[in-house]
């Protein structure tokens, strides 16, 4: 089973195929995906990679937790589930 990996740090100019790349010599790499901010277009810093064991992905992080990847320090861990963010109901009458 395919496990996801959270990637932080990166390199604002890290294209997918460079971390798909990079990843891969800890097993074989299911997808990576760069965050992109919806209003400037631009990377946020971070993605997920998911490898295809939990085995490669225990690997993808003893190799690449803490190292250099393009001149920047990368943080790798398990990717923890999306938590639901704030919302704000704007049809609500609320009274101040």
């Amino acid at each position: 089973m395919a496990k996801k990996l959270y990637v932080g740090g990166l390199p604002y100019r890290t294209t997918e195929d460079e971390l798909k790349d990079a990843f891969s010599s800890a097993g074989n790499v299911e997808s990576a995906i760069i965050i992109i901010d919806r209003m400037s277009g631009r990377s946020k810093g971070f993605g997920f990679v998911e490898m295809a064991t939990e085995e490669e992905a225990q690997a993808a992080i003893e190799a690449w937790n803490g190292k250099e990847f393009g001149g920047r320090t990368i943080t790798v861990s398990e990717a923890r589930e999306k938590k639901e963010g704030f919302k704000k109901d704007f049809n609500q009458n609320s009274e101040f």
